[in-house]
């Protein structure tokens, strides 16, 4: 059985299953570094609009997607066009040290930020001496 938990639910005129079989998907930049306490990601998706952009829990992994106007996009006039056109798909593995449940996801100017917490039993602890 898949546990899937959708994080921001996205519709549009057509499908999401329909866009994956009929336009381009290409994977976004991503930087990702880690604090004490949980595991950020910072996923990159030009010309994506925050109502285009679904997240799920899926068998453990993260998958993100970002749709453009696709059909305006590969139909514009172009005289400089320096970067692959087409929607943003990503899936990164999450290991059992991330908590599931307070993973947390926001949109802003074309950059997606994942916030992935530790699970308490994983973060660098003191111990005290006595």
């Amino acid at each position: 059985m898949t546990d899937t938990k959708e994080l921001v639910k996205v519709e549009n005129n057509s499908s999401w299953d329909e866009a994956l079989e009929r336009e381009s998907w290409i994977a976004p930049m991503v930087n990702i570094f880690e604090t004490n306490d949980e595991f950020h990601l910072t996923a990159f998706m030009p010309d994506v609009q925050r109502d285009q952009i679904k997240i799920k829990l899926e068998d453990s992994s993260l998958v993100m997607m970002g749709r453009i106007n696709y059909n305006e996009a590969v139909n514009r006039k172009y005289i400089l066009n320096e970067y692959t056109i087409g929607n943003y798909y990503r899936k990164f593995k999450i290991s059992d040290s991330i908590d599931n449940s307070k993973i947390e996801a926001r949109f802003e100017n074309g950059v997606l930020s994942v916030k992935l917490p530790k699970h308490d039993r994983i973060k660098p602890r003191t111990i005290e001496i006595n």
